[in-house]
């Protein structure tokens, strides 16, 4: 199938575009440039402003202050239907009188073309409904529906692709097959993507860019493994996952480490995976992910690598779940630990009430900003 591409472009450029009603605020001034090609996520909890800024992009809603450019074209007072933008929202929004194929074809035969056969195919070929053409929206399953919505949005070769929660509706075995297939039609059109969604293994999954929204900000930009990896805020590393925080005073440097103290120890992470310079004396928030620990017996403390970061600590308690366990850590750094071990050779060592050592490989570490976190609320975040 070839792409559907064009000279024009299909970059969406926000430029310092906000949305406020009355004295509420949904999308503070934000820049963003979505690069054609892309698949582009925008994710956020519910009322951080990613559904106003895909509306805004629409053209369902206006914006307060700012632009909106799909490639050269300043859209910004163009209304929805003058813009080569076309959205699928979770509803689908199908008509049930029609068949699948009348579905799809539905906006060609509103612009007049009389011969749709050919387009039409190609379309549900993408989709891979080519057999159930003539079968009604009720008789699919939520994941053909969805797709059919897909498909009649598509079929208008728009520059950008909406995509409004578009697997919410369908249960999660459902839903992580939709990732894949909808990664796979925009890989085969080629078009610009932009997809909001609450659900991180969604955006991470199917993403090329993911932006992170809070309270009507764009709270981090990247890709998916680089927020994981390098979170520069408490609220991306909570909302991306689970992490684990040590509030720990800044030492010095060694090298192109940063070491801290912490519970009458030190560890030590990479300078440069800090979202913040700390001082010589000052506090900062050393973060590790669960699945990055190991967990020694305490009796076996000997064994520990040179050259990991380690804390001791006692077993709380250990929940099974299948591909790994999940380990409650009390420490005198940080109470909860969260530990992640998978289950390839389980020790049966590891119960609750047992000492261990937590050690990991300080590139595993990242910091940040104890103070800037302190104002928002970790708790928040979390």
């Amino acid at each position: 199938m070839t792409t559907m591409t064009d000279d024009h472009g299909g970059d969406v450029r926000l430029t310092g575009i906000a949305k406020t009603y009355g004295s509420f605020t949904a999308v503070h001034p934000l820049d963003l440039t979505v690069p054609q090609g892309s698949f582009f996520a925008l994710l956020g909890a519910s009322g951080c402003g990613k559904t106003t800024t895909l509306r805004m992009i629409a053209g369902l809603e206006e914006p307060s202050a700012g632009t909106v450019r799909l490639g050269d074209q300043d859209v910004t007072r163009l209304p929805p239907y003058k813009r080569p933008v076309n959205t699928v929202f979770q509803s689908y929004a199908l008509f049930p009188h029609l068949d699948v194929f009348e579905n799809v074809a539905f906006g060609l035969r509103r612009r007049g073309i009389k011969s749709v056969k050919r387009q039409v195919g190609e379309m549900l070929d993408l989709v891979q409904l080519g057999e159930q053409a003539r079968k009604k929206p009720h008789r699919l399953s939520g994941g053909q529906q969805q797709r059919v919505a897909v498909a009649r949005a598509l079929i208008n070769h728009p520059k950008v692709l909406l995509l409004d929660e578009p697997l919410g509706a369908l249960d999660l075995k459902l839903r992580r097959q939709m990732q894949l297939e909808l990664k796979r039609i925009q890989t085969e059109v080629g078009i610009t993507f932009v997809h909001v969604t609450h659900d991180q293994e969604e955006a991470m999954t199917m993403a090329d860019t993911v932006a992170v929204m809070n309270a009507g900000r764009v709270e981090q930009l990247g890709t998916p493994a680089g927020l994981y990896e390098n979170p520069r805020t408490t609220f991306v590393a909570n909302f991306l996952g689970t992490s684990n925080f040590i509030e720990a005073g800044v030492d010095g440097r060694s090298g192109a480490d940063l070491v801290v103290k912490a519970g009458g120890g030190r560890l030590t992470l990479p300078a440069d995976r800090c979202g913040t310079a700390p001082a010589p004396g000052g506090t900062i928030l050393v973060g590790v992910r669960p699945e990055k620990i190991a967990l020694t017996p305490a009796a076996d403390a000997g064994a520990v690598p040179e050259g990991r970061n380690r804390i001791t600590g006692t077993i709380r308690d250990a929940s099974f779940l299948g591909v790994s366990t999940q380990y409650v850590i009390d420490s005198p750094v940080c109470r909860d630990f969260a530990v992640y071990v998978q289950n390839v050779e389980r020790d049966p060592r590891l119960v609750p009430g047992a000492e261990v050592v937590l050690h990991w490989s300080p590139a595993h570490t990242f910091g940040l900003d104890a103070a800037q976190d302190a104002e928002a609320g970790v708790e928040e975040a979390a």
